[in-house]
């Protein structure tokens, strides 16, 4: 199979907080996949974006950086308890991304899909630019004391962060493919089977 003759599949990961995405999409990237992180590479935009930086000052006022780092404390005190403004960050951001992300895949020509890692794919509506979506689920009980052990937060700071993403039945139905990370189900195994699915439809759409 030659590289130019055949499409590259958009892949995206997602996932409700401590769901465990990032180390499902670690596991992935073992495999040579090339992993696109939404939330790293918005963080870059932010502050490496002239035209996404004037945005936000214009949004948030000039106070949202300091120098040219961006005010995370600030950023988050006034997202977090502003729907409005979480809102309007977010109209700013995710076409940023999206655009960044595309050209990011159009990168890697010989790969069979690219996975693009994301918390927000759905809220988003990146997924409609994608070819197959993966869902990373796991027990609401699980994710809080995840994230409680990761991040340090009160239980009401992270159910109030949970309640604002989608629930783990409105991504599950909109799933191509879901991975179970609740401690009882080996992740190894279904990030195989998957993979083999995807390979397997990436050749396919080669002979077809």
């Amino acid at each position: 199979m030659k590289g130019g003759d055949r499409k590259t599949l958009m892949v995206g990961i997602t996932g409700g907080m401590g769901a465990g995405k990032s180390l499902v999409a670690r596991i992935f990237s073992v495999l040579n996949i090339p992993i696109y992180d939404s939330d790293t590479r918005a963080k870059k935009l932010m502050t490496q974006s002239p035209k996404l930086v004037q945005s936000i000052k214009e949004l948030l006022g000039d106070e949202a950086y300091l120098g040219d780092q961006l005010n995370r404390k600030l950023v988050a005190s006034k997202i977090f308890t502003d729907d409005f403004l979480l809102e309007a960050l977010n109209h700013l951001v995710h076409p940023a991304v999206h655009a960044d992300a595309a050209n990011w895949h159009s990168t890697f020509p010989s790969a069979p899909y690219t996975l693009r890692e994301a918390a927000l794919l759905y809220e988003s509506g990146a997924y409609l630019e994608l070819d197959y979506v993966i869902v990373v689920s796991a027990p609401e009980p699980i994710r809080i004391k995840r994230i409680a052990a990761r991040d340090g937060i009160s239980n009401e700071e992270i159910k109030s962060r949970i309640d604002r993403q989608w629930t783990e039945q409105q991504r599950g139905m909109l799933a191509d493919f879901v991975i179970v990370n609740d401690g009882q189900h080996s992740l190894i195994p279904q990030v195989m089977n998957i993979h083999k699915q995807l390979l397997d439809i990436q050749a396919e759409d080669h002979h077809s």
